[in-house]
């Protein structure tokens, strides 16, 4: 369940209430649908992952603490473009993930990467086919 108050929304994953954005409220009604409806586990979700210089939307981990998916939030009225997927993949260059989402709110890509190579698959994995 998404709390707001005030202008702001209440983040789970960082524990208290943040500036309720467009992209915030992208973001946490995604968070929320991977742990309602595709069983990713919530404690292996970090939000605002700090990286050299930059931070990372969100990064979902392996139950050894592996990053295993890196997560990309625009607000829904940003378009999902070959320049966020270039972010993303920045991003990448320091965490290696096999993962990568970009989410808007009514777009969302899911892809894989295997040797600096992007595979585009048709739908979110669930968690435990993820996590095999």
């Amino acid at each position: 369940m998404i709390r707001t108050q005030n202008g702001q929304v209440f983040c789970d994953w960082r524990r208290k209430y943040v500036r309720l954005t467009p992209e915030e409220w992208v973001r946490q009604n995604f968070l929320h649908r991977l742990v309602d409806h595709f069983g990713y586990p919530m404690n292996l979700i970090a939000v605002e992952v700090p990286l050299q210089n930059k931070r990372a939307d969100a990064i979902v981990y392996t139950k050894d603490l592996t990053p295993l998916v890196l997560i990309e939030f625009k607000a829904e009225t940003v378009p999902l473009t070959q320049k966020t997927l270039d972010q993303a993949v920045v991003y990448n260059r320091q965490l290696n993930v096999p993962y990568l989402i970009l989410h808007n709110g009514p777009q969302t890509v899911f892809a894989h990467v295997t040797n600096n190579e992007i595979a585009f698959l048709p739908s979110i994995q669930e968690w435990n086919q993820l996590s095999n």
